[in-house]
């Protein structure tokens, strides 16, 4: 059976997620009507991942099978784009090994946390306006110390089904651009609503509210309660997933 893997990008402030919930609308939910309506056939999407209520992706990567090979990828992204919400567009679309999976076999995530400075209609969707001064110096060098360990415990969402909540972080740091300011973290897996927690614990350090030392220990907790609160949701982006 053919498999096939496709990049989407979607805005996800009118979803509950990617993943298909039962009482409210996610984005996996909207790709799996839109496939089944041209496959004409009971079809699994299987994605990279699973993004929070509100959160954004630049790039998602999923994978699902066909019971005949389809012959005109370019006609079939038009055609299941032409079907689809308008906050979802398909990036591409290639087939792919029978047992490759978007999930299993991806290396790494890539998110973008924006931070606005400044009230800006333009982005108020998408960035956590944050007026007051943060001192992002030390907001970097606190992202520096994510190197240092596995174990994140402390900013996981409790009562998950995961088996571990160890994780490899490769790039933490923050860069202004313009009146934004953007933290970029990727790593080889990530744990439910990470990304807006660890943002959220550096916003307490940007404030002078914790020091760096502070930010160590609350990853050596090992407690979600000794963190800080999760950032918006509105403000982080999947922008990657690497194979």
């Amino acid at each position: 059976m053919p498999r096939y893997f496709i990049q989407l990008s979607y805005k996800g402030t009118g979803y509950h997620g990617w993943q298909i919930q039962p009482n409210g609308n996610s984005v996996q939910e909207e790709l799996t009507k839109g496939l089944e309506t041209l496959l004409q056939q009971k079809t699994g999407v299987t994605g990279a991942g699973r993004t929070d209520a509100g959160v954004h992706a630049k790039r998602m990567t999923a994978h699902f099978d066909t019971e005949k090979p389809i012959t005109d990828l370019k006609n079939f992204i038009g055609k299941l784009d032409c079907l689809l919400p308008h906050d979802i567009a398909i990036l591409g679309l290639e087939e792919a090994a029978p047992n490759a999976h978007a999930r299993f076999d991806a290396k790494s995530r890539t998110y973008h946390y924006y931070i606005a400075t400044r009230k800006n209609p333009f982005v108020k969707e998408f960035a956590a306006l944050i007026t007051f001064p943060l001192d992002f110096e030390a907001m970097n060098r606190a992202a520096e110390t994510l190197f240092d360990y596995t174990d994140f415990t402390s900013f996981s969402k409790l009562h998950t089904d995961v088996k571990t909540n160890n994780c490899q972080i490769k790039q933490a740091f923050w860069k202004q651009e313009d009146d934004c300011w953007i933290f970029t973290i990727q790593a080889d897996r990530f744990l439910r609503n990470m990304v807006r927690a660890i943002v959220g614990t550096l916003i307490e350090v940007g404030r002078k509210k914790i020091s760096v030392k502070d930010f160590r220990r609350i990853i050596e907790k090992k407690d979600r309660c000794a963190a800080g609160t999760s950032a918006p949701a509105k403000g982080l982006f999947l922008v990657d997933v690497e194979y």
